[in-house]
């Protein structure tokens, strides 16, 4: 039936309509929220400052029925199924007509607030099963943890709609309703419920429960019911809104359809990533930011040496490692690998220069960050921390720390506040060229020499945070030898020399293997960079709350300037230098400058990774 043939069932009373989702396939459906006039300019002022839960389709004059731009011959008092009453912000009653509250709505505007319901015969069409429609019922609504930004009276956390996803339809799914804004656009969050303070899918707040199918992942979209808490927290004396999933329903084609047909443009065009399994949690990207990092990812990966690493690839474990620090809010960084055993300091120039690239762009994105390293090399680091930050190589100082595992619980309580694994410290580990736990427990450089005497139990850290919920890892290395590695250790025991021996043996949720362990902070440092400037990842970053705006030009240099450069590398590499960190590389061609060997292949990359990201901007 058309949306004006069921307008008119639906004012008839008998029409057994108990929601309306599934109906009116290929027109947009709408909430509803009437309230005093004096309330009016405040609410669509809330409506703008929180566009994904309240995409506001129109607001009525005072005591006007009928919403001319939605629907003709329309009646907002009789065109819904159901109403809820509300009087001081507690719902007094459901209603299935507001006829006897006409002398009221004189004084009164309605707003009508886009739906999802509008995208949901898209779906089915394009070969998603909707299992809220499938199972014949209401559709899941909870309320969060997250609060809208507020205006006047209006505080209220926001209310989701959670539909049952195929993880193979993931992607298919957030491209449809990325481009319906005026239908809450694509979903906020995919994944764990908890992260949105959702405990328990089984008992939503609204609607229906809705039973998840084999392979099935929970997504949640922002939703209009969020105009219902709106309500409540006002406490109005009078205020009325549509039962949750009784919608109106207007005569305008849903913009979903159009969405289905077309072939959307890359930098419109989200992809979603799993980042983590514990918590379930996806990510998402535009098409065009993906490739620049599977870019970035190819650049790093030249292999000077042709020592074969090409066989430790293993494809988007840059972007996914990126897209999970994105979401991160405190990172723990590690490096060190002390392959001059014989030397005094006995450390290598790789690692370094990367870790603190990875740290200076992670700052700029306003996330805490600190450094653990060996206990004997600490002061040492500090010495180079602080050399790099007269030198503006990082604009501020990271915390450096030490661990030594003293106690079988060293590790969690390092990690954890007092011990708690519901309390993490950090929720993301970086390892770059940082020395590898092998099978057999000792640490090996790629000649098999055995350095474990040189080297903390950092790899506790790693094994250790592979048990809490929350805490992802991520792991770079050019040889296979280094923490995080043991991800791909049956490739480095095939492929590598000495593979066998020195194999890692810790494996990291990540391992981004690169030419240089350096190249891959690098182009860490770069991917996160593009992904700041990437609007659709920005808007599920942040869950779709407030307005979506571009970087301001203070943000947008702030983390231009955080970037790796040519400049910085020869700084970098100057100070170690001075502190009598030898380069722990051979097979590229370098030449001798004041005492400091610099190779050419380096700053050529560095240009490759800046190029690349600069076509991002």
């Amino acid at each position: 039936m058309s949306s004006s043939a069921l307008r008119a069932l639906i004012r008839k009373k008998n029409h057994g309509i108990e929601n309306t989702s599934g109906l009116a396939a290929g027109y947009q459906q709408a909430n509803v929220v009437i309230l005093h006039k004096s309330l009016a300019d405040d609410f669509e002022a809330f409506c703008h400052a929180n566009p994904s839960p309240l995409p506001l389709l129109y607001r009525s004059q005072p005591g006007e029925w009928g919403c001319p731009p939605l629907a003709a011959d329309a009646d907002i008092r009789v065109d819904c199924p159901q109403y809820c009453v509300f009087k001081d912000g507690l719902l007094v009653s459901r209603v299935s007509s507001l006829m006897s509250y006409s002398g009221q709505l004189q004084d009164m505007v309605s707003f009508y607030l886009g739906c999802s319901f509008s995208f949901e015969r898209t779906l089915q069409k394009a070969g998603v099963p909707v299992r809220n429609v499938e199972q014949n019922c209401n559709v899941s609504m909870f309320r969060t943890s997250l609060q809208c930004r507020g205006v006047g009276q209006f505080q209220c956390p926001m209310v989701v709609t959670m539909r049952p996803v195929p993880e193979e339809k993931l992607d298919l799914v957030a491209q449809i309703t990325h481009l319906t804004p005026l239908a809450h656009g694509g979903p906020i969050h995919i994944g764990d419920p908890a992260v949105l303070g959702i405990q328990d899918v089984s008992r939503p707040e609204y609607g229906d429960p809705v039973a998840l199918g084999p392979g099935d992942v929970p997504a949640f979209w922002a939703c209009g019911v969020t105009g219902v808490e709106a309500v409540q927290s006002c406490k109005p004396p009078l205020a009325f809104t549509h039962s949750p999933g009784c919608m109106f329903l207007t005569d305008r084609q849903d913009s979903s359809v159009f969405a289905s047909t077309s072939t959307p443009e890359p930098d419109q065009c989200p992809l979603t990533f799993s980042i983590s399994q514990q918590p379930l949690h996806f990510s998402v990207a535009s098409k065009a930011v993906v490739q620049s990092i599977r870019d970035l990812e190819k650049i790093i990966g030249e292999d000077p040496g042709e020592r074969g690493i090409r066989a430790l690839f293993v494809q988007d474990e840059l972007l996914r490692s990126c897209l999970s620090l994105s979401h991160s809010s405190s990172v723990l960084i590690t490096t060190g690998f002390p392959t001059h055993y014989t030397h005094n300091p006995p450390e290598e120039t790789d690692g370094p220069p990367g870790a603190i690239a990875i740290a200076a762009t992670l700052q700029a994105l306003q996330k805490e960050v600190a450094i653990v390293t060996d206990h004997r090399a600490l002061e040492m680091n500090q010495r180079i921390m602080e050399d790099a930050v007269k030198k503006g190589v990082i604009k501020t100082a990271v915390p450096l720390l030490s661990y030594q595992g003293n106690s079988p619980d060293s590790a969690l309580y390092f990690l954890c506040h007092n011990g708690d694994h519901k309390k993490p410290r950090f929720d993301h580990l970086v390892a770059i060229e940082r020395s590898g736990r092998a099978s057999d427990g000792n640490y090996y450089n790629m000649r098999g020499v055995n350095i474990k005497h040189l080297v903390d139990p950092i790899d506790d850290l790693f094994t250790t945070a592979s048990t809490i919920p929350g805490i992802s890892t991520t792991g770079i290395g050019d040889g296979g030898n280094e923490l995080g590695m043991g991800k791909v250790k049956e490739a480095v025991r095939e492929h590598m020399p000495n593979g066998s021996l020195i194999a890692c043996d810790v494996a990291a949720d990540f391992a981004i293997t690169a030419g240089v362990s350096n190249w891959g902070g690098y182009g860490m440092a770069c991917a996160l960079y593009i992904l700041s400037l990437c609007p659709i990842h920005q808007r599920y970053l942040h869950k779709g709350l407030g307005q979506p705006h571009p970087p301001t030009q203070d943000q947008h240099q702030a983390w231009a300037a955080s970037l790796p450069s040519v400049a910085k590398e020869e700084e970098m590499l100057s100070i170690l230098v001075q502190h009598g960190v030898r380069s722990g590389k051979t097979g590229t061609l370098g030449m001798e400058v004041d005492g400091l060997t610099f190779h050419p292949t380096h700053s050529d990359l560095i240009i490759k990774l800046r190029d690349r990201t600069s076509q991002r901007k």
